[in-house]
């Protein structure tokens, strides 16, 4: 296997980025369809995340399945709706008792002064196949 000093250089790692040229934003994913364990540090004057208290190790859940990373503000937590929704459809998330739920925590930027304010990322975005 070739390396490329890449986050996908991680066996099992898998990387997506959906963009919308008008508006000048879009929203990365980080995929790992196995689980991966994950931590974060959630710094600035007005940060917008979504799942996030899920990695502080005193919880139940373990591993993450996807993290999303998105401009759009706060608007744009809506794409991890999207990537849940991919994730669910191939059975995969934390086992709770008769359902798989996908854990996905997310992470915003603002963004929405660069070009349309009015088309940020969505679950339509997340979601793209």
């Amino acid at each position: 296997m070739k390396l490329n000093n890449a986050i996908t250089d991680v066996l099992g790692i898998e990387v997506g980025h959906a963009q919308d040229e008008k508006a000048l934003t879009g929203c990365t994913v980080i995929l790992c369809r196995k689980g991966a364990v994950a931590g974060v540090d959630v710094r600035g004057g007005a940060p917008g995340t979504r799942e996030t208290d899920l990695l502080n190790p005193i919880n139940l859940v373990e591993k993450v399945h996807a993290v999303v990373l998105a401009g759009g503000s706060a608007f744009g937590l809506d794409a991890a709706t999207g990537v849940m929704r991919y994730l669910e459809e191939r059975k995969i998330g934390f086992k709770a008792g008769a359902a798989r739920v996908p854990i996905v925590p997310s992470a915003i930027l603002y963004d929405l002064s660069l070009g349309r304010a009015d088309l940020r990322p969505d679950a339509a975005m997340g979601d793209r196949k």
